[in-house]
């Protein structure tokens, strides 16, 4: 476990392959000390004098450096025999200095701008990128990521608490939404750049294709008959028995219909014609009265909140949005998936990219230094917080288990060490001063 992870539960901590590494190498150690003091014990016993007296000198100074050495590693992590000797349990009573250096510690090394960005310089990530990207496992491992993510991204969208959430800040947005001040900016553009003329155009090409078709013919020539015959029905006789009533209406709609195409068609071949300063006129009149009216503007938004608020707005949103996601659904789920495929080709065509244009390369790494240096400017003091209060937080008893865990096989192999060199050294001080006394 990391020394930046929470400590485990006492379950956790039972079943950790380290403690009972720990617990081994402890029992060695004491076996060690426990055998030089026996040794010294029968030394002792047996006079120390001769072959014992050189076994009294290694037992006594194993015996010596292997407590010294115990008393050393106890006292990092408590009390040794629960006695508060002074500087005794260090890990414990420094838990607030610890924590703040080892925060220090990753603030300066790991979290410095300049040291960071001079690792990813080295790294030179975008060529790294590229040629991680031709590689066709790397991009089904892509893929398959991303597959995954949207599959449960409109799985958790087609939940009805997420989708009445959705709704409601879609029509809040929607009515919150100025539509007389967008629309007075969008017409405003379109009056300044003469788009507005193209619209006309549009409906003067259609009303004039429209005035030419026999059937609006047909129904001009039957509508003056009916007009004719109900305001003057005497004359309409009188003039029937002469001529036939509709064959002259048939040719006169023709002539009006004729004339009416004339008129739309030269107004859409003359720039300056009347109807065009008309329409000018009136769009300048209308964008004008949508910023200048108060009341024209309410009842705009009042019309567009209605349908905002419609219940058949509503429903077609709803099966829309529904529409959309089965389709998308079902194409995430098929072997040859569209979406994959175009995600597939256009990660693989930026592979290749990087391999032959070092300008993009150069660029890419400018963009993530850059990125990664405001990054870290602004989570370095944040994460230095965050790392001394965390371990700060720890309970005394967790952090000495937690730290003596990591380290504790380590420092048992000090005492044993300890034990074994302080006998090597008894001899050797031993032979020394018996070669000294001659």
């Amino acid at each position: 476990m990391s020394l930046l992870q929470s400590p485990a539960p006492s379950d956790a901590r039972a079943a950790d392959p380290r403690a009972a590494d720990l617990r081994r190498m402890k029992r060695v150690a004491l076996g060690c000390l426990l055998a030089s003091l026996a040794g010294l014990v029968v030394s002792l016993l047996m006079g120390a004098q001769g072959p014992w007296a050189w076994l009294k000198a290694f037992c006594e100074a194993a015996a010596i450096g292997g407590l010294a050495d115990w008393f050393a590693v106890v006292a990092l992590f408590r009390h040794p025999l629960g006695l508060p000797i002074p500087h005794t349990a260090l890990i414990p009573q420094g838990k607030h200095r610890i924590a703040d250096s080892l925060a220090e510690f990753v603030r300066d090394n790991f979290l410095h701008p300049e040291v960071l960005l001079r690792k990813l310089e080295i790294l030179n990530p975008a060529e790294r990128l590229g040629h991680w990207l031709r590689e066709p496992a790397n991009l089904a491992q892509v893929t398959g990521s991303v597959r995954t993510m949207a599959v449960e991204g409109l799985s958790l969208l087609n939940e009805q608490a997420v989708r009445r959430a959705l709704g409601e800040f879609l029509v809040a947005r929607a009515l919150s939404w100025n539509a007389t001040g967008t629309a007075a900016s969008v017409l405003d553009v379109l009056t300044k750049s003469g788009r507005h003329q193209d619209v006309l155009d549009g409906a003067l090409s259609k009303l004039r294709d429209y005035l030419s078709t026999p059937e609006v013919r047909a129904l001009v020539a039957a509508r003056l008959v009916k007009f004719a015959s109900a305001q003057w029905p005497k004359a309409i006789k009188l003039v029937d028995t002469i001529a036939n009533v509709d064959r002259m209406a048939d040719s006169l709609s023709d002539k009006l219909a004729l004339q009416l195409v004339e008129e739309v068609q030269t107004a859409l071949s003359q720039p300056d014609h009347s109807v065009r300063r008309q329409f000018d006129a009136w769009i300048l009149e209308f964008i004008d009265r949508l910023r200048q009216d108060p009341e024209f503007a309410r009842e705009v938004n009042a019309m567009k909140d209605r349908v905002v608020q419609s219940d058949d707005v509503r429903v077609y949103l709803d099966g829309v949005w529904s529409e959309v996601r089965a389709t998308l659904e079902r194409d995430l789920s098929r072997d040859d998936s569209v979406l994959v495929r175009h995600l597939d080709q256009s990660l693989a065509a930026l592979g290749d990219r990087l391999s032959r244009d070092p300008s993009l390369v150069k660029a890419i790494n400018e963009h993530v230094l850059s990125a990664a240096g405001r990054m870290v400017e602004g989570m370095r003091e944040g994460v230095t917080r965050h790392i001394a209060t965390t371990v700060k937080s720890w309970d005394d008893g967790s952090l000495v288990r937690q730290i003596e865990l990591s380290v504790g096989r380590d420092l048992q192999f000090i005492r044993l060490n300890g034990t074994l060199v302080g006998g090597v050294i008894g001899l050797l001080l031993y032979g020394a001063t018996l070669l000294a006394q001659r």
